[in-house]
């Protein structure tokens, strides 16, 4: 972990820093579920920014491993930025909602609720969109250095990431990540995925991980391209049908 955590600060400090920061605002808003009581829909209001700060951190360490191999281009340095400057905005909102008991997804109750969640939509697609041109960086760049089946490992989870980042939209446009029933209902412990009805989070959450999930296994499990590629087909069926299955408004768990 500690040669890790070097090789990150060296290839990209900005990043390295922020993503540092990020998981700190996880275990502030850890202490924070413990010493306080705010609930948003029946649950401590400190559960989503936590979230998001963790997830902000994971997947700014991860692209910031990934971009070392890209070099230190103009691209991947205005991208560095582009996701301090965005995410900063998004989870600062989204942590400010929590303390101050309000929703910040599908929050349209006053016009600027409604402008600062279309703020916060327009950023995450912003991401999505500008991520999708890193990866095509990986896919126009041989990169001879890299183990092939890493190389693809890369390349195919940034895919996922993107196609399943922007399934988000399918909530955003309903206002609400229920089908059949309203947000709310009784869910798994932390994560709060509904148990009684279909919820598009689980499908979002299992696409955007194939970014960790995908070059890992193909680094220390696969080892080949032809297994990867299956890997990341199978990967996409199953979290497709996650997906179907949450629009039919039957629970993944129970």
């Amino acid at each position: 972990m500690k040669v890790f955590l070097t090789q990150l600060r060296h290839s990209n400090e900005p990043l390295y820093y922020f993503g540092l920061g990020c998981l700190l605002a996880a275990l502030l808003c850890l202490v924070c579920i413990r010493f306080t009581h705010t609930q948003v829909l029946g649950i401590n209001a400190w559960y989503k920014p936590m979230k998001f700060f963790l997830a902000t951190g994971i997947f700014v360490w991860t692209m910031a491993w990934f971009m070392q191999y890209l070099g230190n281009s103009r691209a991947v340095v205005w991208y560095s930025w582009g996701l301090i400057v965005l995410f900063t905005f998004e989870d600062l909102f989204i942590a400010l909602q929590a303390a101050r008991g309000q929703l910040s997804h599908f929050n349209v109750s006053t016009p600027l609720f409604a402008t600062l969640y279309g703020l916060m939509a327009a950023a995450a697609v912003g991401i999505s969109l500008w991520t999708a041109y890193i990866a095509l960086l990986f896919f126009q760049q041989d990169l001879p250095d890299l183990p092939r089946a890493y190389l693809w490992g890369i390349r195919l989870g940034l895919l996922l990431f993107i196609v399943f980042s922007m399934q988000g939209l399918s909530m955003g446009s309903r206002l609400t990540h229920t089908i059949g029933g309203a947000d709310g209902s009784p869910g798994l412990p932390v994560v709060n995925w509904s148990r009684r009805y279909g919820d598009l989070r689980i499908a979002h959450f299992l696409g955007m991980h194939a970014l960790q999930i995908l070059p890992l296994l193909s680094f220390y499990v696969l080892k080949s391209v032809r297994a990867t590629v299956i890997a990341a087909l199978l990967y996409a069926l199953v979290t497709t049908f996650v997906f179907w299955q949450a629009m039919q408004g039957r629970p993944l768990f129970r």
